[in-house]
């Protein structure tokens, strides 16, 4: 993805399914496609490093959206006109600050050993098959799983991947999209 000048617009995966994370204490875990089905995502924080001092966005408030699609758990947000997210929007025009990351509870996990040839373990999984609760969503320096993603993004640069090109526009579509930039 690229980072653009007047982008404002946050947009990452928190989680993507069957991706392994980094090792963890001898295992790695993965996140199961269901995971979400049933979570409590009802006050969720966008934050920066998981840190509750650098707020950026809060479902509760309208200010971040999330969303599960079949690559994983998606969020956005506008970046708030604060130093928290004045500094985030220079990280990720930087690419400084490029992978997510999530914080929750377990409901239900599963583990499974994949061994050699004589039997010995050579990796433990952990398959979290159910979140109890999704806490945050954040933008982070060290990624649990280094396929969660997160960039910048201008209103246009989003358009201009999810409308078709042939839709035509009217006098009154462009003074609504105007109003949104």
């Amino acid at each position: 993805m690229t980072v653009e000048e007047s982008g404002n617009t946050v947009t990452g995966y928190a989680a993507v399914f069957n991706s392994k994370s980094e090792e963890m204490w001898g295992f790695r875990e993965r996140i199961d496609p269901a995971a979400f089905n049933d979570a409590d995502m009802s006050d969720v924080r966008a934050l920066f490093n998981h840190d509750p001092n650098m707020l950026l966005a809060r479902s509760s408030s309208g200010t971040l959206q999330l969303s599960v699609d079949d690559h994983g758990l998606k969020y956005t947000f506008e970046l708030p006109d604060t130093t928290a997210g004045r500094d985030l929007r220079e990280m990720l025009k930087r690419g400084d600050v490029s992978q997510s990351s999530f914080g929750f509870t377990i409901a239900e996990d599963a583990w499974e050993e994949r061994k050699n040839k004589a039997g010995e373990v050579e990796e433990t999984t952990r398959v979290i098959k159910k979140i109890h609760r999704l806490y945050d969503v954040s933008p982070v320096t060290y990624p649990a799983y280094p396929d969660a993603s997160v960039a910048l993004r201008s209103l246009e640069s989003w358009k201009a991947e999810h409308e078709p090109e042939e839709k035509e526009k009217t006098p009154l579509r462009d003074r609504a999209e105007a109003l949104l930039i």
